[in-house]
C-alpha cells in the first residue's frame, strides 16, 4: 500500500487543457505559500502557536497540490509561475501589511526581475534536433 493510496493526489477533469491546470496550480501554490509565509512571520513576531500550526498545515497542503499538479503540467513551468506570483504577493504584503518602504532603485530591479521571469514562463519553448528543448549545452 503506497502513500497515494492513503492520501490520493488531486485529479482534474480530463476536459481541462494543460494551460488551465497549470494556471490553477500556480495560483493555488502561490496563495498557499504566501499564506504560509505570512503565518510564519506572525509566529516569529508574536509567538502565536495558532499561526505555527496553520502555517505548517498550509505548507503540507502546498506540497500535496504541487505533487498533484506535476501529474498534468511541466515542473519548470509550474514552479516558475508559482515563484513569480509569490514574489509579487510577498512584496505587496510587505508593503501593505508590514509597512516596508523600498527605494525607487529596488522597485526598478523588482520589475526587471519579474519581466525576465515572466519571459521564462510565457515564452514558447524551442526544440533542438533530437527533441531537446532549449539550448542546454
Amino acid at each position: 500500500m503506497g502513500v497515494t493510496d492513503v492520501i490520493p493526489l488531486i485529479k482534474v477533469p480530463a476536459a481541462w487543457p494543460v494551460p488551465v491546470v497549470a494556471t490553477v496550480a500556480m495560483v493555488s501554490l502561490a496563495g498557499l505559500d504566501l499564506l504560509g509565509a505570512v503565518l510564519a512571520k506572525e509566529w516569529a513576531q508574536h509567538g502565536s502557536v495558532r499561526a505555527l500550526v496553520l502555517g505548517a498545515g498550509s505548507f503540507l497542503v502546498l506540497f500535496w497540490v504541487y505533487a498533484s499538479s506535476l501529474r498534468y503540467a511541466e515542473l519548470a513551468l509550474v514552479t516558475m509561475g508559482w515563484v513569480v506570483m509569490l514574489q509579487v504577493g510577498l512584496v505587496l504584503v510587505d508593503r501593505w501589511r508590514y509597512g516596508v518602504e523600498l527605494p525607487a532603485g529596488k522597485w526598478v530591479a523588482i520589475v526587471v526581475v519579474l519581466v525576465a521571469q515572466a519571459y521564462l514562463v510565457l515564452a514558447p519553448a524551442t526544440t533542438q534536433p533530437g527533441g531537446v528543448a532549449g539550448g542546454g549545452r
